[in-house]
């Protein structure tokens, strides 16, 4: 077993245990517990034995397994930036609601209070 590979499993374990503190926190539901177990638990096992990778990319038509990680992993990143970015919209759609809402209700209070 080679350094890249005890690191990557290391990791993996590292980052489990991360995971399900964060849902012992309550940070996140049952289905992120399970979608970050199952990620970590994928992970390692690639690490562990890095040809299954080649048989899977050899089945979507990518020539190499790391070929196909980083591919998959590409799409991923981008998938994530982008809800985060419709999230930091909503957010900020909702916080000039709220901020509009209060603006209105104090301007409200010193009509009245005149």
């Amino acid at each position: 077993m080679t350094l890249i590979q005890i690191l990557i499993i290391a990791f993996a374990i590292f980052a489990l245990t991360r995971a399900v503190r964060q849902f012992k926190k309550g940070s996140f539901s049952i289905a992120w517990l399970i979608f970050w177990i199952l990620f970590w638990a994928c992970a390692a096992v690639v690490a562990f034995l890095p040809q299954t990778t080649d048989v899977v990319a050899r089945l979507v038509g990518v020539g190499r397994g790391a070929d196909m990680i980083v591919y998959l992993s590409l799409i991923a990143l981008f998938y994530l930036v982008f809800r985060i970015y419709v999230k930091i919209e909503q957010v900020e759609g909702e916080i000039t609601r709220l901020v509009r809402g209060r603006a209105l209700d104090d301007a409200q209070d010193e009509f009245t209070k005149k």
